[in-house]
Protein backbone atom coordinates (compact mmCIF):
# COMPACT_ATOMS: atom_id res chain seq x y z
CA UNK A 1 0.00 0.00 0.00
CA UNK A 2 1.32 3.38 -0.80
CA UNK A 3 2.68 5.84 2.00
CA UNK A 4 0.08 8.83 2.49
CA UNK A 5 2.62 10.93 3.85
CA UNK A 6 3.87 12.15 0.34
CA UNK A 7 0.44 13.65 -1.24
CA UNK A 8 -1.35 16.44 -0.04
CA UNK A 9 -4.90 16.57 0.08
CA UNK A 10 -6.76 19.06 -2.75
CA UNK A 11 -7.67 22.21 -1.63
CA UNK A 12 -10.67 23.85 -3.43
CA UNK A 13 -10.04 27.59 -4.97
CA UNK A 14 -13.81 28.83 -6.59
CA UNK A 15 -14.53 25.91 -8.53
CA UNK A 16 -10.94 24.51 -9.54
CA UNK A 17 -9.57 21.99 -7.52
CA UNK A 18 -5.59 22.79 -6.87
CA UNK A 19 -3.53 20.23 -5.64
CA UNK A 20 0.49 20.92 -4.92
CA UNK A 21 3.19 17.95 -4.27
CA UNK A 22 3.95 17.42 -0.87
CA UNK A 23 7.59 18.67 -0.22
CA UNK A 24 9.00 15.07 0.03
CA UNK A 25 7.81 14.57 -3.41
CA UNK A 26 9.19 18.04 -4.95
CA UNK A 27 12.13 17.13 -3.74
CA UNK A 28 12.98 13.69 -5.29
CA UNK A 29 12.30 15.31 -8.52
CA UNK A 30 14.73 17.92 -7.85
CA UNK A 31 16.87 15.60 -7.50
CA UNK A 32 16.46 13.41 -10.10
CA UNK A 33 15.83 16.63 -12.28
CA UNK A 34 19.73 16.98 -11.25
CA UNK A 35 20.81 13.32 -11.92
CA UNK A 36 19.61 13.44 -15.27
CA UNK A 37 20.65 16.78 -16.28
CA UNK A 38 23.72 17.65 -14.43
CA UNK A 39 25.12 19.93 -11.61
CA UNK A 40 25.32 23.64 -12.63
CA UNK A 41 27.43 24.20 -9.63
CA UNK A 42 29.80 21.70 -11.43
CA UNK A 43 29.45 22.46 -14.85
CA UNK A 44 27.27 24.59 -16.98
CA UNK A 45 23.93 22.58 -17.93
CA UNK A 46 22.48 22.35 -21.09
CA UNK A 47 18.76 22.88 -21.88
CA UNK A 48 15.95 22.31 -24.61
CA UNK A 49 14.98 26.13 -25.44
CA UNK A 50 11.46 25.21 -24.26
CA UNK A 51 8.88 26.53 -21.84
CA UNK A 52 8.71 23.15 -20.01
CA UNK A 53 12.28 24.04 -18.95
CA UNK A 54 12.04 26.47 -17.02
CA UNK A 55 10.20 23.82 -14.50
CA UNK A 56 13.51 21.64 -14.95
CA UNK A 57 15.56 24.76 -14.41
CA UNK A 58 13.40 25.25 -11.24
CA UNK A 59 13.88 21.60 -10.03
CA UNK A 60 17.62 21.71 -10.83
CA UNK A 61 18.31 24.95 -8.92
CA UNK A 62 16.06 23.65 -5.66
CA UNK A 63 18.19 20.94 -5.38
CA UNK A 64 21.96 22.52 -5.51
CA UNK A 65 20.52 25.12 -3.67
CA UNK A 66 19.02 23.10 -0.35
CA UNK A 67 20.63 19.99 -0.97
CA UNK A 68 24.29 20.66 -2.15
CA UNK A 69 24.60 24.11 -0.56
CA UNK A 70 22.27 23.60 2.39
CA UNK A 71 21.11 27.32 2.06
CA UNK A 72 17.70 28.22 3.88
CA UNK A 73 14.26 27.43 2.30
CA UNK A 74 13.82 31.14 1.83
CA UNK A 75 17.00 31.97 -0.05
CA UNK A 76 15.73 28.59 -2.39
CA UNK A 77 12.50 30.27 -2.70
CA UNK A 78 13.99 33.09 -4.54
CA UNK A 79 16.70 31.85 -6.36
CA UNK A 80 13.63 29.43 -8.10
CA UNK A 81 11.44 32.30 -9.00
CA UNK A 82 14.50 34.29 -10.59
CA UNK A 83 15.79 31.57 -12.38
CA UNK A 84 12.35 30.82 -13.92
CA UNK A 85 12.11 34.19 -15.21
CA UNK A 86 15.89 34.45 -16.39
CA UNK A 87 14.53 30.75 -18.01
CA UNK A 88 11.37 32.55 -19.49
CA UNK A 89 12.85 35.48 -21.19
CA UNK A 90 15.60 33.57 -22.55
CA UNK A 91 13.15 30.87 -23.90
CA UNK A 92 11.13 33.79 -25.20
CA UNK A 93 13.18 36.43 -26.53
CA UNK A 94 16.78 34.43 -27.78
CA UNK A 95 15.10 32.70 -30.48
CA UNK A 96 18.03 29.71 -29.61
CA UNK A 97 17.33 25.80 -29.30
CA UNK A 98 18.89 25.84 -26.26
CA UNK A 99 20.05 27.57 -22.92
CA UNK A 100 22.93 27.27 -20.41
CA UNK A 101 22.20 27.40 -16.13
CA UNK A 102 25.58 27.78 -13.88
CA UNK A 103 25.47 27.75 -10.80
CA UNK A 104 28.15 29.29 -8.25
CA UNK A 105 28.90 29.72 -4.61
CA UNK A 106 31.74 32.08 -3.15
CA UNK A 107 32.35 33.17 0.49
CA UNK A 108 28.65 34.64 1.04
CA UNK A 109 27.27 34.81 -2.36
CA UNK A 110 25.57 33.05 -4.87
CA UNK A 111 25.56 33.48 -8.40
CA UNK A 112 23.05 32.01 -10.95
CA UNK A 113 23.53 32.63 -14.48
CA UNK A 114 21.31 31.80 -17.50
CA UNK A 115 23.41 31.96 -21.03
CA UNK A 116 21.64 32.19 -24.58
CA UNK A 117 23.05 32.60 -28.23
CA UNK A 118 21.80 36.41 -28.72
CA UNK A 119 23.34 39.29 -28.10
CA UNK A 120 20.01 41.10 -27.51
CA UNK A 121 19.93 42.86 -23.88
CA UNK A 122 17.09 42.32 -21.77
CA UNK A 123 15.62 45.86 -20.50
CA UNK A 124 13.91 46.64 -16.82
CA UNK A 125 10.70 48.20 -17.45
CA UNK A 126 8.69 50.27 -15.73
CA UNK A 127 5.34 48.02 -13.97
CA UNK A 128 2.01 48.91 -12.96
CA UNK A 129 -0.35 47.10 -10.80
CA UNK A 130 -2.60 46.10 -14.00
CA UNK A 131 0.54 45.07 -16.11
CA UNK A 132 -0.44 41.55 -17.19
CA UNK A 133 3.15 40.57 -18.10
CA UNK A 134 6.72 42.17 -18.21
CA UNK A 135 7.60 41.61 -14.12
CA UNK A 136 10.68 39.28 -14.89
CA UNK A 137 13.57 42.01 -14.48
CA UNK A 138 11.58 44.01 -12.07
CA UNK A 139 11.79 40.80 -9.90
CA UNK A 140 15.09 39.97 -10.11
CA UNK A 141 15.55 43.67 -9.61
CA UNK A 142 13.83 43.45 -6.29
CA UNK A 143 14.65 39.84 -5.31
CA UNK A 144 18.17 39.63 -6.04
CA UNK A 145 21.52 42.00 -4.68
CA UNK A 146 22.75 42.09 -7.70
CA UNK A 147 21.82 41.49 -11.14
CA UNK A 148 23.38 42.09 -14.73
CA UNK A 149 23.87 40.70 -18.32
CA UNK A 150 27.84 39.93 -19.40
CA UNK A 151 28.11 39.93 -23.42
CA UNK A 152 30.19 36.83 -24.79
CA UNK A 153 31.92 36.47 -27.83
CA UNK A 154 28.38 33.89 -28.90
CA UNK A 155 25.81 35.07 -26.89
CA UNK A 156 25.49 36.30 -23.52
CA UNK A 157 25.09 35.63 -19.62
CA UNK A 158 21.98 37.32 -17.57
CA UNK A 159 22.68 36.73 -13.61
CA UNK A 160 22.04 37.60 -10.46
CA UNK A 161 23.51 37.24 -7.15
CA UNK A 162 22.30 36.75 -3.61
CA UNK A 163 24.07 37.77 -0.15
CA UNK A 164 24.39 34.54 2.14
CA UNK A 165 23.27 35.19 5.76
CA UNK A 166 25.52 34.84 8.07
CA UNK A 167 25.68 31.68 9.97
Amino acid sequence: MASLEKVERPRRLGGAVAVRPAPAVEDEHALKALELFGNPAEDEVCLSSLPESAAVARRITHAVVRRHWSLSPQLAEHAVLLVSELVGNAVQHAGARVFGLRMLRRRGWIRIEVRDPSRGLPCLMPVQPMDAGGRGLFLVDKLADRWGVDLLPRGKSTWFEMRLQDR
